[in-house]
């Protein structure tokens, strides 16, 4: 019974659902940035290249051995280097979105937490804190003078 109380008060305080949003947002990110790979930027790569298609780009180890009616008696062995390229520039994409979604994030947060700046709300933990240091150096300052 412990047990489900703390997992229910895991789930009540948001990290679960945080979460929960974060993965389902990434696996939607994810489709984009595949399309936006396979879709967008491959093919004209692949019309700068004579048509080379980076999916079918491989080095065959062993080649397919076939049977005399044409069935196939040992598969090819093949390491698929194209596909590799194609997942690791889907990853500079990702990677390179989420630092600049995350850069961005981080310029909004310090900017909610400048008090000076009346243009953004300033979240009330930070208010707090900075009327705490206003007091402790006016308190610093009286202790000083005498």
């Amino acid at each position: 019974m412990k047990l489900f109380k703390e997992f229910k008060e895991f789930a009540v305080k948001g990290n679960m659902m945080d979460m929960a949003i974060g993965i389902i947002i990434g696996a939607a990110f994810n489709k984009v940035i595949d399309v936006l790979v396979k879709q967008v930027m491959l093919p004209p790569l692949s019309l700068l290249t004579d048509g080379v298609n980076f999916k079918d780009k491989k080095i065959i180890l062993r080649d397919a051995v076939l049977e005399a009616d044409g069935s196939m008696l040992k598969d090819e062995v093949a390491i698929g280097y194209g596909a590799l390229g194609e997942v690791f520039l889907d990853f500079l994409i990702i990677g390179f979105t989420v630092f600049i979604v995350v850069k961005f994030m981080n310029q909004l947060k310090k900017k909610a937490q400048d008090t000076t700046d009346t243009t953004v709300v300033t979240p009330k933990d930070i208010e707090l804190l900075d009327k705490l240091t206003k007091l402790m150096e006016e308190q610093n300052a009286l202790l000083k003078s005498k």
